[in-house]
């Protein structure tokens, strides 16, 4: 069931409505699909129904489902005028939980998000609610899904809060509008509005076919070119698994597989749509892998975080590369991580810097172009700077890439890297702690995807 929440207030009981009073705010609902799915498909419109203006900052919504095998859920917003950038979504255990309800998910709104006249209404804000491990979800035991409601019909199970007071629907634990009793809301959604020219993504998706990923600014490499092994990106080794800690956030996993021929060989590209990055820090939480995910080891495989321009021709062609190699390659023993600047892919004007490092696991990787030089590092730690040569001269697309620099032998095997969250903050410097701290914020808030780079959307 969708429930709104909202974070607490000093004045929450001037929310609360009377029998003359209509409530505060109506919350409309339909549903999308089977009951047994991939991915459950709630859609919400909230009314403010209040006779004054609400400030959607100050609104939750919680839609309360049973966690089939005790799963963890992860949420995305898919469509909404409001910019999904300006919703949040929160999955979380249910402290009391009731029929059909054991777990919720919390929908709020960024102090960007505006807010709603009396009368005004959010129109349609179209979500998706899936288990982290892909497994088909069941949703006829949900409190907050009815299968009936295939078209936008006000739901009494739907509970809405407004300055941490309940003024619409029924809970599960059968709490009523205007019972004066408060929500336990948790954390309250992050009410600031984002910073203008950022974009941070979480990669909560349901894989490379969800129409949220192309909505947020991203692609998925398919079909022919190089490097490594020509014509063989593909789809098929995208993914979205539970992330770093596993609980209930996700990472983005590129898996590059082979039988040891070309024809065997599928790699792995995710990168924005469009090129966003000129100036400014580019931050990664990025994971390495130093052994073979199965099969046998002794692969060159390239584990890449790069940026770069969008036509190789291009007079003022500009390209930023870590290339982790835990094999080396290029005649080269590993594990080797090159920083590169490029200037010239055709000419191969290029200053590079190899560092015999293993990395194995999760680090945070940062570039920084800015007063006239590019800086690369790893955890915080300066590896390399390259100068005023090889600043960027036009804007690049952000890629993260898993592939083969040649196949040694045969036998099936495959590698993998992940990437747990992306954070780009263009013309400015931002350190990578700060940038690792403004990620951790926006999960904790919700937040999965921001972009108000200019020119998005």
């Amino acid at each position: 069931m969708v429930v709104l929440l909202a974070a607490a207030g000093a004045a929450a009981y001037r929310w609360w409505p009377s029998e003359e009073e209509p409530a505060a705010l109506t919350v409309r609902y339909r549903t999308e699909g089977a009951a047994v799915t991939d991915a459950a498909k709630p859609w919400l419109e909230v009314i403010n129904t209040s006779g004054k203006t609400v400030d959607l900052a100050d609104v939750t919504v919680r839609y309360h489902y049973t966690a089939d095998d005790g799963a963890q859920f992860a949420a995305n917003c898919v469509q909404t005028s409001l910019d999904c950038s300006k919703v949040t979504l929160h999955t979380a255990a249910a402290q009391k939980p009731g029929p059909k309800a054991d777990r919720h998910l919390d929908i709020g709104f960024t102090g960007g998000a505006g807010t709603l006249k009396p009368g005004g209404t959010t129109q349609a804000i179209g979500l998706q609610l899936y288990r982290v491990d892909h497994k088909k979800l069941d949703q006829s035991d949900d409190y907050s899904f009815d299968a009936e409601k295939t078209a936008y019909q006000e739901s009494e199970r739907v509970t809405a809060y407004l300055d941490g007071a309940q003024v619409w629907g029924e809970g599960p634990g059968g709490e009523t509008t205007g019972s004066g009793r408060r929500a336990n809301a948790g954390a309250p959604a992050e009410a600031t509005r984002p910073p203008a020219e950022l974009l941070f993504d979480d990669f909560a998706y349901t894989g490379p076919e969800d129409p949220s990923l192309a909505a947020n600014g991203w692609e998925v490499r398919s079909g022919k070119g190089g490097p490594g092994v020509e014509d063989s990106w593909s789809a098929k080794g995208v993914t979205f698994p539970a992330g770093e800690k596993g609980e209930g956030g996700q990472a983005v996993r590129l898996e590059a597989r082979t039988d040891g021929t070309s024809k065997g060989t599928v790699q792995s590209e995710f990168h924005t749509a469009r090129p966003v990055f000129r100036e400014g820090t580019f931050v990664a939480r990025v994971h390495f892998s130093d052994e073979p995910a199965n099969g046998q080891d002794g692969d060159h495989i390239s584990q890449s975080v790069f940026a770069i321009s969008p036509d190789h021709r291009s007079k003022k062609y500009s390209e930023l590369d870590y290339e982790y190699m835990p094999n080396g390659g290029w005649g080269r023993y590993g594990p080797i991580l090159d920083t590169t600047s490029w200037r010239s892919s055709d000419l191969g004007d290029r200053v590079t810097e190899p560092h015999q490092l293993k990395l194995g696991g999760w680090h945070t990787l940062a570039m920084t172009a800015a007063d006239g030089k590019v800086t690369y590092s790893v955890d915080g730690k300066v590896l390399f700077t390259s100068g005023k040569a090889y600043v960027p001269r036009e804007p690049m697309s952000i890629n993260f890439s898993n592939w083969f620099v040649d196949l040694p032998f045969k036998g099936e095997r495959s590698w993998a890297m992940k990437v747990d969250w992306v954070y780009f903050r263009s013309g400015q410097v931002v350190a990578p702690d700060d940038a690792a701290k403004a990620a951790a914020g926006f999960a904790a808030a919700g937040t999965r995807h921001v972009n108000t780079l200019a020119g998005n959307g």
